[in-house]
């Protein structure tokens, strides 16, 4: 067995030596920052997550009256919506309020307050993607297990996964656009969640439902757009362009999700009521771009 062992420890080795190459081109300005030393801790995070949502989770609700959490949801929708009006603040006057181009924009390295400040605005955006992993607890307490989609968890799981390599090499610059849209969005969506969970009195404040979906669109032309134009752009040294090829398949992960609701919605015959459309879509969407699904009682 002498062999095995040697060959195992070879592996070992140079698997040792790729990370330790791989993470000598990380920023050592976020390496002491909170979860940032390796993305181990993060990993058995996001598999408990997993492991609590898909299985355990709905194994312990199985025997259990659904809990209502009204009050919990109140709280926790517009505290997300103040988090995301914060990050939008921040990354504003980081970089893409005060002097980003919107075009080839590059990570800033420096130990500059504004560098700083960037760098600090990408960990909280990051970090933010664990507080919202509470909608998907909070769908499986409520035993609303339909929300619970392989696509809302998909995304719940690699959205804080590939943002630990964002704040660990590249944060700031262009991969950071579709953040700020996210917060956006986010402000909007968790706003509609918000008054949601304020029952049925509240549902007068709603007109505007039926806006979801175009937000949502806007937002995937506008991130697509943006990200795409590296491709076009003549000497763009951004540093780590593998974050530009997930971004773009992010989005395209969205439009398959257009395209998938769009087919079902109208070529089938099957034209949803206009409310309907709006929830279907709204949960369909969120699910993957922002991470989110109704949290409205089922209508």
């Amino acid at each position: 067995g002498s062999y095995l062992e040697m060959e195992f420890d070879t592996i070992k080795s140079s698997a040792a030596l790729i990370y330790d190459e791989f993470i000598q081109k990380a920023d050592s300005r976020t390496e002491n920052w909170l979860l940032m030393s390796s993305p181990v801790p993060q990993t058995i995070i996001i598999l408990a997550y997993i492991y609590f949502v898909t299985s355990l989770g709905p194994r312990i609700m199985e025997n259990r009256k659904a809990f209502d959490l009204k009050g919990v949801l109140i709280v926790y929708n517009f505290s997300v919506v103040a988090l995301s009006l914060y990050m939008i603040y921040e990354f504003v006057m980081s970089g893409w309020g005060t002097g980003y181009s919107f075009q080839c924009d590059l990570v800033d390295y420096s130990d500059s307050p504004q560098a700083m400040r960037m760098a600090a605005t990408c960990w909280l955006y990051y970090f933010s993607k664990f507080i919202e992993m509470l909608d998907t607890i909070f769908f499986v307490l409520r035993k609303k297990n339909s929300q619970v989609t392989f696509l809302h968890v998909y995304h719940h799981s690699i959205m804080p996964f590939t943002w630990w390599f964002g704040v660990r090499f590249s944060p700031g610059g262009l991969g950071t656009f579709h953040a700020l849209l996210n917060c956006v969005v986010h402000v909007i969506m968790y706003t509609y969640y918000g008054l949601t969970a304020m029952g049925p009195s509240y549902q007068k404040y709603l007109w505007w439902k039926k806006y979801l979906t175009t937000i949502q669109l806007i937002q995937f032309v506008m991130v697509t757009s943006h990200i795409s134009q590296y491709f076009f752009l003549k000497d763009c040294p951004y540093e780590f362009p593998i974050f530009i090829y997930i971004i773009g398949l992010y989005g395209l992960i969205f439009l398959f999700l257009f395209m998938n609701f769009w087919y079902h919605a109208y070529t089938k015959g099957k034209r949803l009521p206009k409310v309907l459309q709006a929830q279907t879509w709204a949960h369909h969407t969120n699910g993957v771009m922002n991470g989110n699904t109704s949290h409205e009682k089922d209508e």
